[in-house]
């Protein structure tokens, strides 16, 4: 690969990283504003269309009618209420067709014009069957929610956040090794290793969350810093086995995602006050910067959000900080990768 390939390669992989983070803010206010039981079908090709007249309108609020959600949380919303949560799910899932084409469209064509090596190629194809993996996913978990108790699995909601964010992690992972200078003086391992333990923890922390929206946790215990005047609640081991506690206890689920955030809020400036004395490369140093910088934004939104009880914004805007944390963790960890 030329220079040039290697740029534009990663120009288009950072571009469908940022297509995938829009997408995890939409489903946000999708899931938010319970708009994502409204299409019943999954109809990935004809399903791009929507209604086009007022017969159609009847006809998928005739099926939305005779949901379990509908029956049981929405009996009192008319077609013009319908068609406000339609519109929030419909471009979810049209954005999502748009990143599947803005990335498999490109792919081929620099595929064929031989423009991308032998081993990104494998990589990129893994990436595509990602995506796809996503898009069942997503449906799988629509389905989980079209039963008689209408609420999308917690568990199938954290997978469906936490692969959209593995997806944007391994595209900028490959990015930045496409934009990276040719050789530069190696990081400390002990400090890379530290950077990757961040990875998976901020990784571990969007995925409590997800299970934390999908429980609705966020509104019990809207205290900080302790929950309710405890640092561990009564009610956390109230469920048998154990185990279930930890997918469907709002408390425990709550809990479990405050402690790995502490966990952060320890290590991440203990982080960024050792790569301070690490003689960094500029660009090495910056990362670690604007990772301690977005935590910081984080953890605030996060206790806002807590405080005011879930307000549609503060909500969205707290999980659209979960992925640039992630991204800026991804950044720091590739910046002091080892590298000849």
């Amino acid at each position: 690969m030329t220079a040039a390939d290697r740029r534009a390669v990663a120009t288009w992989l950072l571009a469908c990283a940022a297509l995938v983070f829009a997408l995890v803010v939409v489903g946000g206010i999708t899931r938010l504003t319970r708009s994502g039981l409204s299409i019943v079908e999954w109809q990935p090709v004809i399903g791009a269309i929507p209604p086009l007249s007022d017969a159609e309108w009847e006809t998928l609020f005739a099926g939305y009618r005779r949901t379990p959600e509908f029956q049981h949380v929405n009996a009192h919303i008319d077609l013009a209420g319908f068609k406000r949560i339609f519109w929030w799910e419909y471009v979810h899932r049209l954005l999502a067709r748009l990143v599947g084409v803005a990335f498999l469209g490109p792919f081929l064509w620099l595929l064929a014009r031989g423009r991308i090596e032998r081993p990104l190629v494998v990589k990129l194809a893994g990436v595509f069957a990602l995506g796809a993996l996503q898009g069942a996913l997503g449906w799988f978990m629509v389905q989980s929610g079209l039963v008689d108790v209408p609420r999308v699995s917690p568990v199938r909601l954290a997978a469906h956040l936490g692969l959209a964010l593995a997806i944007i992690a391994v595209e900028l992972w490959l990015a930045l090794g496409l934009l990276a200078a040719p050789a530069r003086r190696a990081a400390t391992p002990r400090l890379a290793r530290f950077a990757a333990v961040l990875v998976a923890a901020v990784f571990v922390m969007a995925l409590t969350g997800g299970v934390v929206a999908g429980l609705h946790a966020g509104h019990v215990y809207n205290t900080f810093p302790l929950m309710g005047g405890y640092l561990v609640p009564p009610e956390v081991l109230a469920l048998e086995p154990w185990w279930r506690n930890f997918l469907e206890n709002s408390v425990t689920v709550q809990l479990a995602h405050r402690a790995v955030g502490w966990l952060l809020i320890g290590l991440v400036p203990l982080f960024w006050w050792q790569a301070r004395a690490a003689g960094l490369e500029p660009g090495a140093r910056w990362a670690c910067h604007l990772l301690l910088a977005v935590l910081v934004l984080q953890v605030s939104l996060g206790i806002a959000t807590l405080l005011l009880h879930v307000p549609l914004v503060l909500a969205v805007a707290h999980q659209a900080g979960a992925v640039l944390l992630l991204a800026t963790a991804v950044w720091s960890a590739h910046a002091l990768r080892s590298r000849p």
